[in-house]
C-alpha cells in the first residue's frame, strides 16, 4: 500500500492536476499576453536592416510607426463591434485587439530613410543603414 499525503484533504501534493492540465496561471497569463503580439523576423543586409510582422486581419491604418530617439515603435489597436438585433433578442460582441514593439536602432542605421509596407497580411520595415556603414568592395593599392 502506498500512503500519499494530502492538503486540505482535496488533492494530493504529489499530484497536482490542476497545473499539470492547465498549466500555471502565471505560464496562462503569459500566453493570452503573447496572443496579441504578432511574430516579428529581423535580418540584416549590406544595405539596410529588414523587420517583418506577422499580421493577418488588419490594415495598414491599423498600424502607427514612430521614431523617437532612435528607438522605433510599432503599434496596432483594432475595435470590432458586431450587432446584431432579431425580434426576440439583441446581440452585441466587442473585440479589441493592440499590441506595441519597440526596437532600439544601432548607430549604423539612417532613420531619415525609413520605409514600411504592409501587403498580404505582413508588415514590413525597411531601415537603411548609413553610407559609412555600408560594406565598401576590395580594391587593389598601388605602390608608388
Amino acid at each position: 500500500m502506498t500512503l500519499i499525503r494530502r492538503v486540505n484533504n482535496n488533492y494530493p501534493v504529489s499530484q497536482n492536476w490542476l497545473n499539470d492540465f492547465f498549466g500555471s496561471v502565471e505560464n496562462l497569463n503569459n500566453y493570452r499576453n503573447r496572443a496579441n503580439i504578432p511574430a516579428v523576423n529581423i535580418a540584416e543586409n549590406e544595405d539596410n536592416f529588414q523587420i517583418e510582422f506577422a499580421a493577418p486581419g488588419l490594415t495598414k491604418s491599423d498600424f502607427s510607426i514612430n521614431l523617437d530617439n532612435d528607438v522605433l515603435t510599432v503599434k496596432s489597436e483594432k475595435e470590432l463591434s458586431n450587432d446584431e438585433s432579431k425580434a426576440n433578442y439583441t446581440r452585441k460582441e466587442f473585440s479589441f485587439s493592440s499590441f506595441q514593439r519597440s526596437f532600439t536602432l544601432p548607430e549604423t542605421a539612417d532613420g531619415e530613410g525609413i520605409k514600411a509596407e504592409y501587403k498580404d497580411g505582413i508588415l514590413n520595415i525597411e531601415i537603411p543603414k548609413k553610407e559609412e556603414a555600408k560594406v565598401k568592395p576590395a580594391r587593389e593599392i598601388a605602390i608608388a
